[in-house]
């Protein structure tokens, strides 16, 4: 048996994990030096935000109702005005990718402190990656100067996450944790992580969607998306991103939704080259193919399973295959455009994965 020769980097960052911990949120942002935050939520998770901000009184001095999915640039303008015209010194960011993006750019621009609470089960919390897009490209960066000062997982701010949210966002997670295994970056914590993380997705999921509001089920969910996107913030990503971040760019789709629809087919395209990835996923899943126990677990949970289904049309299939090429990238097979075609049709469809 040969030695792994590896290097693992934590990354800096304070974690509040609990049942009502964001009655916290004052002491947090004083911890990251904070005395004018400005709030940063969805439109749809507004009045949330404003309990929220309840627990921070005079700390909050602005709210910004207008965050979207796959950070448009002149919605992070208007933010940064609001942030200035404010005098703001610090974002607090509730919910899920695109408002804890949305902190994250408004940090690159300005280097304010961040305080995420998250909501979903995206990851995007715990990673120094920011994804923004103008027009119908989409640009991702990793930086040190986004990674979140501060995070917050409260559980009783996920027992109302809508059941297809919760779907959707669980699969987004694992999808970060299936990388993380065959990264070229990889390493033995990595893999713990990963390898825990879809073990407790793969039970809690079920039990979320029969019982949406099961407290102990929406911690084992909320503490496997914390380990997701840890292996999201130290290893590097490859295809399955890659093919994601293309197509939410191209062609606006649902950024958790399209994980869960490619998901299964980048890891069948990826299979023959990643044995140790496989035997870990087999294992998480309880000695099911992974492949096949993706699938199974995204129509158990009610998850889309064909692009032409969250708005992908019919006629984007090559421009997808031609821009998941335009940049090289390191993936454990050779990334080709007859392959990757292939597989976004399969997944345009919803046919059955296939290497």
């Amino acid at each position: 048996m040969s030695v792994q020769t590896f290097r693992y980097e934590g990354l800096p960052g304070r974690v509040l994990f609990g049942r009502g911990v964001t009655a916290q949120l004052a002491d947090v942002i004083g911890q990251v030096g904070g005395t004018r935050a400005l709030l940063l939520s969805t439109a749809q998770q507004a009045d949330q935000a404003r309990t929220l901000a309840m627990h921070a009184g005079a700390l909050i001095v602005g709210h910004f109702a207008e965050a979207t999915m796959h950070t448009p640039v002149e919605v992070t303008a208007r933010a940064l005005a609001m942030l200035n015209d404010l005098d703001a010194d610090c974002v607090v960011a509730i919910g899920g990718g695109s408002t804890i993006g949305l902190g994250k750019a408004l940090a690159l621009r300005t280097d304010v402190p961040q305080v995420a609470v998250a909501t979903t089960y995206a990851g995007s919390e715990m990673t120094p990656i920011l994804g923004e897009t103008a027009g119908e490209r989409k640009t991702t960066q990793r930086t040190l100067n986004v990674l979140p000062e501060a995070v917050i997982y409260d559980v009783d701010l996920t027992l109302d996450l809508p059941v297809a949210m919760t779907a959707t966002s669980g699969l987004n997670a694992i999808a970060h944790a299936v990388e993380g295994l065959y990264a070229r970056d990889t390493n033995p914590v990595i893999g713990l992580f990963a390898e825990e993380a879809v073990g407790a997705f793969a039970a809690a999921l079920p039990r979320l969607i029969d019982t949406p509001r099961d407290p102990e089920a929406r911690a084992e969910a909320l503490r496997a998306a914390w380990l997701c996107g840890m292996v999201l913030a130290t290893t590097s990503m490859s295809l399955h991103h890659k093919l994601c971040h293309t197509l939410g760019g191209a062609f606006n789709l649902p950024h958790a939704e399209t994980h869960s629809v490619v998901l299964p087919h980048a890891l069948a395209y990826n299979a023959p080259a990643a044995p140790a990835a496989m035997a870990a996923l087999r294992r998480a899943f309880g000695g099911e193919d992974p492949v096949t126990a993706l699938v199974a677990l995204a129509r158990r949970i009610g998850a889309p399973t064909a692009l032409r289904d969250i708005g992908m049309p019919a006629d984007g299939i090559d421009h997808a295959a031609d821009e998941a090429l335009r940049n090289p990238y390191w993936n454990p097979r050779a990334v080709e455009r007859d392959g990757v075609r292939a597989l976004i049709a399969r997944a345009y469809a919803g046919d059955p994965p296939a290497a």
